[in-house]
């Protein structure tokens, strides 16, 4: 059986990334996240994402990944932003779609 080849989680989009390809990736991401959330209305925007900070190093002098991709992930998913009607969570540009069509529920 063959292993899946280690992976590591962005901290802006929070999608997987090889190794070798993450730090080509992530400031690629961050430019693309400054753009979009630039285009955003003033109420919408947030703070740049930081890169997380594990200490964590192993004996070997390694990270520990999966504590690394935790935080990565954590921080990707901080970064949506709950409807005012539904409460569903959405990243900035997709909320303001969203809002379009989201209604209250009409009480019965």
């Amino acid at each position: 059986m063959k292993r899946r080849p280690p992976t590591i989680v962005c901290y802006i989009c929070g999608r997987e990334y090889g190794t070798k390809s993450i730090s080509i990736h992530e400031p690629q991401c961050l430019k693309k996240w400054r753009n979009e959330n630039n285009m955003l209305p003033k109420e919408l925007r947030r703070p740049e994402p930081r890169k997380p900070e594990v200490g964590a190093i192993t004996a070997k002098g390694f990270y520990d990944l999966d504590a690394l991709n935790e935080a990565a992930w954590t921080n990707a998913q901080s970064q949506l932003v709950p409807c005012n009607v539904c409460g569903r969570t959405f990243l900035p540009d997709r909320l303001i779609v969203h809002q379009r069509s989201c209604k209250p529920k009409a009480a019965k």
